[in-house]
């Protein structure tokens, strides 16, 4: 040992470990390694505890609820299989019936919609009494917002108006096509040619005249002179009893 730290201040360290000692090397390869204990691999260990067990746990009775038909577990299938489909067609059928009355209460409840409102309807309609109406006069009244022409011809009006020739006319038709009572001549006060509101008991022909462009009319409101093409309107009007005119 003496030699090796001599050896070691002269500088030849590794040459001293070669020479003065042989040995190590051999020495070293032939010391045994410990041996390691061996590894033991331990799986977890759960800490859950259960609660219900199949022997301690109460199950819900049902039987209340089901058919008769199915309560006994030996009973097959098929021997309660009409009384099972007949319940299934009646369901399906009442919810078949109410799925349709549904749908058609919301397509009235959708179309009613549509329809005209209350007070257009109380417009659709309009009752006369004639007996407000002296004979020989023509009175006018508003109509689903136009005017409505009602006159009372004399005797000899709807004589002159029997008289003319449907051929002569521009727009031909009779006097007899145009009113339901002789004496009683139902039209719409606007005129044909631009839609203004003709004069009642003016014009070449004693019955209307309308003076933006020079129509004249007749007593029975036909077309007799000037631009317009066509005879005054005849709306839809009845009599629902003695006196009584009703249009609409």
């Amino acid at each position: 040992m003496q030699s090796v730290v001599r050896a070691a201040s002269l500088g030849q360290l590794a040459r001293a470990s070669a020479s003065a000692v042989p040995s190590a090397t051999a020495a070293v390869k032939d010391t045994p390694l410990p041996t390691a204990a061996p590894l033991v691999v331990q799986a977890p260990v759960s800490s859950q505890v259960r609660c219900y067990h199949a022997g301690n746990m109460d199950v819900p009775d049902f039987t209340y609820y089901r058919r008769s038909a199915v309560k006994d577990p030996t009973a097959k299938s098929s021997e309660t299989a009409q009384d099972r489909m007949a319940f299934s067609y009646v369901m399906a059928g009442g919810f078949g019936l109410g799925g349709a009355y549904g749908a058609k209460a919301l397509v009235n409840q959708f179309i009613s919609t549509w329809s005209a409102s209350q007070d257009v309807l109380a417009m659709a309609k309009i009752e006369i009494k004639l007996a407000d109406i002296p004979e020989g006069k023509n009175m006018t009244f508003k109509w689903r917002g136009k005017p409505l022409f009602i006159r009372h011809r004399t005797a000899q009006e709807i004589e002159i108006e029997n008289g003319v020739d449907p051929a002569t006319l521009r727009d031909p038709q009779t006097d007899s096509e145009r009113v339901k009572d002789a004496e009683w001549l139902v039209i719409l006060g606007v005129c044909t040619h631009l839609g203004c509101v003709p004069i009642a008991n003016a014009g070449e022909f004693g019955g209307y005249y309308c003076p933006c462009h020079g129509s004249h009319y007749d007593a029975s409101g036909r077309i007799r002179k000037g631009p317009a093409p066509l005879n005054l309107e005849v709306p839809f009007y009845e009599f629902p009893e003695e006196g009584m005119l009703v249009v609409g």
